[in-house]
């Protein structure tokens, strides 16, 4: 049986955008009260993500970027960035904490603990740039993960691919034409934030695919261009950006993916691993708004990674 490690924080639960907000705390409880109704709770190695230290977020975030965020940390009630995203007095060091699971996740790993890790983690990270928070996100946690591996780790070549029915600008940002980094999505599009249909980077590779497409497109997507591109590449790492807001009952897109669909690209993505990288991946929770729908989603994928 593969070892797993299951990683977040309650500092996670704390960030609060408001009571109307989709990005709720209640979307890691509902993944948290599902893995124990499905008795999945034995088969993971259970830890709690460390605070990102400034070194590790600055691979990726300047100084500037950081301090920025620190000084917008209220001290009571809730301060927007952008109509979307807004801290609270927890939400500074659930930020950490998100961005801290990662290079945990990439330590663990790389140590040989676990074979893989799952990061159960809030805010989001795959649409926040280098120097802007925007889109529920205010760190860029999997590419914080993935720099760590390559300066820490001294790894060549990391391969992050992002599922998210959003197109993941930030991890674009951070790495666009980095020869290290290998970056392959799906997203809905047109679709904000309306991005990656066009001039990519030479190490990207985005794959739009049209409102309504359900698990036949995305796997065409995966098998035609993901899985070649990959092989060549040879990643020592995968990394996930692991949003699971495609699927068919999450309202906050039009695409019609399941379960099943989530469940067979995590076992793609593990043959890939077990064949160039040692089996090492790290998947990160990105967006998921529905929330039976979310929780049958992570078990979907955690079950694969874990060989349940």
């Amino acid at each position: 049986m593969t070892s797993t490690a299951f990683i977040t924080h309650r500092d996670c639960h704390l960030h609060d955008m408001g009571s109307f907000h989709p990005e709720c705390p209640s979307r890691l409880s509902a993944i948290s009260d599902h893995m124990i109704a499905q008795g999945l709770d034995p088969y993971f190695v259970y830890h709690d993500a460390p605070l990102a230290s400034f070194e590790q977020l600055m691979r990726v975030h300047p100084a500037s970027h950081l301090e920025r965020l620190k000084r917008s940390s209220p001290e009571l009630g809730i301060v927007h960035l952008d109509p979307d995203t807004a801290m609270c007095p927890h939400t500074w060091h659930a930020a950490l904490r998100s961005s801290g699971a990662g290079v945990l996740a990439v330590d663990l790993v790389m140590a040989g603990e676990v074979e893989n890790a799952f990061c159960a983690v809030r805010p989001p990270g795959h649409h926040a740039e280098r120097a802007n928070a925007m889109g529920f996100c205010f760190f860029n946690n999997i590419a914080v993960a993935a720099a760590h591996a390559l300066a820490a780790h001294k790894l060549s070549r990391v391969a992050i691919i992002d599922f998210d029915v959003h197109h993941g600008n930030g991890t674009e940002d951070c790495f666009k034409g980095n020869d290290q980094v290998l970056m392959v999505s799906i997203f809905q599009h047109p679709f904000y934030p309306y991005s990656g249909a066009e001039n990519q980077a030479s190490n990207m590779l985005n794959v739009p695919l049209a409102g309504g497409s359900g698990g036949d497109e995305f796997r065409a997507a995966v098998s035609e261009a993901w899985l070649p591109r990959l092989r060549e590449f040879k990643p020592e790492m995968i990394f996930i950006s692991a949003g699971f807001d495609a699927h068919y009952e999450d309202d906050m897109g039009n695409m019609r993916l399941f379960e099943k669909d989530y469940a067979w690209v995590t076992q793609q993505l593990k043959e890939v691993a077990n064949e160039c990288a040692k089996g090492r991946i790290v998947s990160m929770l990105e967006g998921g708004y529905s929330l039976s729908a979310l929780a049958r989603s992570v078990a979907a994928h955690i079950r694969v990674l874990a060989d349940i």
